[in-house]
């Protein structure tokens, strides 16, 4: 798998014009157009692969919203200290996570994690309380050295900021704060002390954390401390102090410092993602300069010429302050990283609409990663703020932002094994819950829960910290036996089919209905043309199964597939619309009684539904389903009466039949359950006893099973609850007819448990008459869902059941709203049929995803087809899966929108590439080790559309008369002696 991802990467750098070259300002501009060419749904796939040997994994926090002791010990009040008590602001972060008096428990969570790198921040009016050198605290400073110390006992590396956010109060009052040029000095100052008391032990320093929020929000907006916005240029001097401080302290450090310390410095940028509105060069302009205006502002003068972006100029004009040409020599260059944050602490919750131009913002790490790559002349990319926020209710269950963390730690090794971006290290934010800015305790960010109303504070780690551990000690996702591609064929006897939810019926035959008498144009055009006021003599001739243009026109797509089977659902309703079997709609019967002959002549197997129902129960003839009737139990008796119906007039064709469709759905009350579950069963029994001697058929029902998978599945307390939507999902059907004869015990036990109604009991009557009343297990299977006991948003939570439900943000999510791609599922759900039913014979009977009908080149249907019927094969040849078909859903967009192998534009009939790609797998039966030898199987008889050609049937005849040049042809029926055959009605 390696090589494969070695050789994607080559493949991937060279598409994307990738190489050595210098990069120029505006090159990721590049950045939309190239991952808009990157193959879908490939690219977007889970990548299972690791991080370089030496990549750094970090955790990090600010000094203000974690360390408390505002007043203690000497410290300085900050803006942060005042800023809290003013305004509205209901919380501060006097106390916050208290790690002032928890360091040996902050240690631990550090040890727990298993990092290589710890980011915090020292606070300056801890150390120098009114900011200056004159106002040094000993015991402030010492805080520190026990921090680092500690630290380096436990083989973490500090990785220090010196300023995020706390400005000495005293400084803001007396200067303005970072307004003045004054704190230019002031701050290398303050970096000089901290770089001779700590240097010798930091390698990473950052000197200021997110410019941006500190400009614009501190000074624009009032939404960050110190709330000043009294002036609307005044962000942008902000911002030109903050860049000459950083680079007064670069050079103070690599001039003095770096030669004996050798450590690294850079300034921590923030920014979010965007992409345009529109498909259009100036929607792409616009996304490029809302970069500019948030990261560019600081990064372009760091890592390219000293200057601010073009795009900020033009707008901005003489508001944007300017550097002397010695200034931007003395900017250029200070930085020995790009320090990058990303994530809630700025995208969402700090970016106005103003700086977006118009267009979307969304959460895309790699292509951040890659547009700081492209842009700024690949730096090596430090990943120092990273994570996402919960509700503030939430405690040591937050899967929600473990999946977060997830999808942004894979967004990072996409970059580094695919796109070639230099990362060398990521910081998950935040290691404790803390005090959160201008959201105060509204939400949770850290790995670590703290009850900041205990005493002593007690930290416990989350489901994401579990997880983060995890990931730090594999160095990111390695690659498994089990997510490898599965190599290997089905037996030969596999049935390999499509599935439809009905087929096209034509009420009427095409052929020999027509009385009109043409002109036939035989010197010009050739066309024919209807003679206005002549008919042709009636017809008085038997239909034929070949009269059925619709017949002969699905079937040739249904072979063009090269499947074996075919399976689609008769229409009950229409077929006994009075209810009495005794009355069939003759002529409908008689069409599927020739669409399933002309299947089986073509060599495909017919596999029928009998009923397919849905909610409201719409398919039920109209008499049955006056006042609900399906709640009397004479209904499942009518079931079987129209089941011996289907099973006498079309069993001679059909081995395969499923009596029910999906029945277990959720809008199906319980004692709707138990009716159908007594219908299947007098149906099955009605076959067993009535025609299988002489049919030799196979009965079942097919259940509707997407794989329910605990959200966090190194915890019991998420593996119970998916057991337990298993159980009232797919138990409900499957356990009373392939298990005990009677509803799951965990679904019953937690309903008494609930105090609440149950379904039926079953009686000893109907527990016989149900329980083994199946052939093989079938299953519809669609996509994977994620679920835990955790409660984190009302709309996705299921109160009966107790469980939340959420997606991994890592698996392939269709453009069209529906399930997730996630091609192991299947496995899964067909191994819990195994472990709960032995070796019973399973069929995959429906399995497809939704996809745009324009798209012919349906890729994401190629994809999912492919890697599903991939994890089915793993489950037949590894895990011993009884398996014994799989069904594609479905055939065409006419009938099932958005599923079909073929697509439909007017009239014409369109094959799909994910047609060409099915057939092709099924011509090698599966997935077979490249050099091996063919699998040996007897060959199948090729179809035989035109055989019955010579048979005894009605003839055809043409009277012409020439006149002119022009022929005057009468179709006239000439009738031959014909004895009636099973393919007429």
């Amino acid at each position: 798998m390696r090589g494969v991802v070695l050789g994607l990467l080559a493949f991937l750098v060279l598409a994307s014009g990738w190489n050595r070259t210098a990069a120029k300002p505006q090159d990721g501009l590049k950045t939309w157009g190239r991952f808009s060419k990157l193959p879908y749904p490939a690219d977007k796939a889970f990548l299972h692969d690791t991080f370089p040997k030496d990549f750094m994994w970090a955790v990090g926090t600010a000094a203000y919203q974690v360390e408390g002791a505002f007043e203690k010990d000497g410290k300085g009040l900050s803006i942060w200290d005042t800023f809290t008590r003013g305004g509205n602001r209901k919380a501060t972060g006097d106390v916050g996570s208290d790690s002032y008096h928890n360091t040996q428990a902050d240690i631990r969570a550090l040890k727990q994690l298993g990092v290589s790198h710890y980011r915090f921040s020292l606070s300056w009016s801890r150390i120098f309380p009114n900011g200056t050198r004159g106002s040094y605290n000993e015991i402030g400073t010492n805080y520190y050295r026990t921090l680092i110390r500690r630290l380096k006992v436990s083989r973490v590396q500090p990785v220090v900021t010196l300023y995020h956010w706390d400005l000495p109060n005293h400084l803001q009052q007396t200067l303005g704060g970072w307004s003045s040029p004054d704190l230019v000095e002031l701050f290398r100052d303050y970096a000089d002390f901290c770089f001779q008391t700590f240097g010798d032990d930091v390698k990473y320093w950052i000197t200021i954390d997110n410019p941006f929020a500190v400009a614009w929000h501190g000074y624009g907006t009032g939404v960050l401390a110190p709330g000043v916005k009294t002036d609307p240029d005044l962000p942008f001097r902000v911002g030109h102090n903050l860049l000459k401080a950083h680079a007064a302290v670069w050079h103070l450090y690599n001039r003095h410092y770096r030669p004996r310390q050798r450590g690294k410095l850079s300034m921590a940028l923030a920014s979010h993602w965007i992409k345009p509105s529109l498909t259009r060069r100036e929607s792409l302009r616009d996304c490029q300069c809302s970069l500019d205006h948030v990261v560019g502002w600081f990064a372009r003068p760091l890592f390219t010429d000293g200057d601010y972006p073009p795009c900020m100029r033009d707008r901005l004009g003489p508001r944007l302050p300017s550097f002397t040409p010695e200034e931007r020599e003395r900017v250029r260059g200070t930085a020995d990283f790009f320090a990058l944050s990303h994530g809630a602490v700025l995208s969402f919750h700090l970016i106005n609409d103003t700086l977006k131009f118009g267009q979307l913002e969304v959460l895309d790490l790699r292509m951040l990663l890659y547009w700081v790559n492209a842009e700024y002349d690949r730096p090596p990319i430090f990943v120092v703020q990273s994570g996402w926020y919960v509700l503030g209710n939430t405690k040591t269950e937050d899967p929600k932002n473990m999946y977060y963390l997830k999808g942004f730690i894979v967004d990072a090794l996409k970059s580094v094994s695919i796109d070639g971006v230099n990362v060398i290290g990521y910081t998950a934010w935040s290691l404790l819950d803390g005090f959160e800015w201008h959201r105060e305790y509204g939400i949770r960010g850290g790995l670590y829960y703290v009850d900041f109303n205990a005493p002593d504070m007690k930290r416990e780690p989350k489901t994401s910290a579990t997880f983060y551990r995890n990931l730090i000690q594999r160095n990111g996702f390695p690659e498994l036996p089990e997510n490898r591609p599965g190599q290997g064929v089905f037996p030969c006897d596999f049935a390999w089919g499509i599935s439809a939810n009905s087929i096209q019926v034509e009420a009427t035959p095409t052929q020999f209905a027509d009385p009109s008498v043409y002109l036939w144009n035989r010197s010009s055009s050739g066309e024919l043309k209807r003679l206005e006021g002549f008919r042709a003599p009636p017809v008085r001739r038997t239909a034929h199964c070949a009269d059925y243009a619709t017949v002969r026109q699905q079937v040739n797509e249904i072979v063009q597939v090269g499947v074996s089977h075919f399976h689609f659902a008769l229409n009950w309703s229409a077929l006994v619309p009075t209810g009495r079997v005794a009355q069939p709609n003759t002529t409908l019967l008689g069409y599927y009684r020739c669409f399933t002959r002309q299947l089986l002549q073509a060599n495909v197997t017919p596999v029928v539904t009998l009923w397919h129902q849905t909610h409201p129960l719409t398919s039920l003839p109209a008499p049955l389903r006056a006042n609900n009737k399906l709640l009397n139990r004479e209904t499942p008796e009518a079931f079987a009466d129209y089941a011996r119906l289907c099973f006498r007039e079309l069993g001679a064709h059909v081995k395969l039949w499923i009596t029910l469709n999906e029945p277990n759905d959720e809008t199906i009350s319980y004692q709707e359950a138990h009716q159908m579950l007594r219908a299947h069963a007098l149906a099955w029994h009605t076959y067993d006893k009535e025609f299988r001697r002489t049919q030799g058929g196979q009965v079942s029902l097919s259940l509707h099973m997407d794989w329910v998978e605990p959200a966090a599945s190194f915890t019991r307390e998420d593996v119970e609850p998916a057991k337990r939507v298993l159980d009232f999902h797919v138990g409900w059907f499957a356990e009373p007819i392939f298990g005990s004869g009677d509803y799951p015990v965990g679904m019953r036990s937690w309903l008494r448990q609930l105090n609440s109604l149950g379904p039926p009991v079953f009686n000893e009557e109907d527990r016989r008459l149900v329980k083994g009343t199946y052939d093989f297990f079938a299953i519809s299977h669609y996509c994977t869902k994620l679920v835990t006991h955790a409660k984190e948003d009302t709309y996705t939570y299921t109160a009966m059941l107790e469980v939340q439900h959420m997606v991994d943000t890592t698996w392939i999510m269709p453009p069209i709203p529906s399930g997730p791609v996630v091609p192991w599922g299947l496995r899964k759900a067909l191994n819990w049929v195994k472990a709960h039913y032995g070796d019973v014979p399973v069929y995959v009977m429906t399995n497809g995803v939704r996809e745009d009908p324009a798209r012919f080149k349906d890729s994401l249907r190629v994809y999912y087809l492919y890697n599903y019927i991939n994890e089915a094969l793993k489950a037949y040849t590894l895990d011993g899966v009884n398996l014994k078909g799989y069904f594609a859903y479905a055939l065409t967009d006419l009938r099932d929108p958005g599923f079909g192998l073929y697509g439909h534009v007017q009239d014409e009939v369109i094959t799909k590439a994910s047609l060409s790609n099915y057939r092709n797998i099924i011509r090698h039966n599966g997935f077979p080790l490249q050099g091996t030898p063919a699998q040996q199987c007897p060959s199948r008889p090729q179809p035989c559309l035109g055989c019955h050609v010579l048979a005894k049937r009605p003839v055809l005849g043409f009277l012409m008369l020439v006149a002119s040049g022009v022929l005057i042809t009468l179709g006239l029926i000439i009738y031959y002696a014909a004895k009636r055959r099973k393919d007429c009605y």
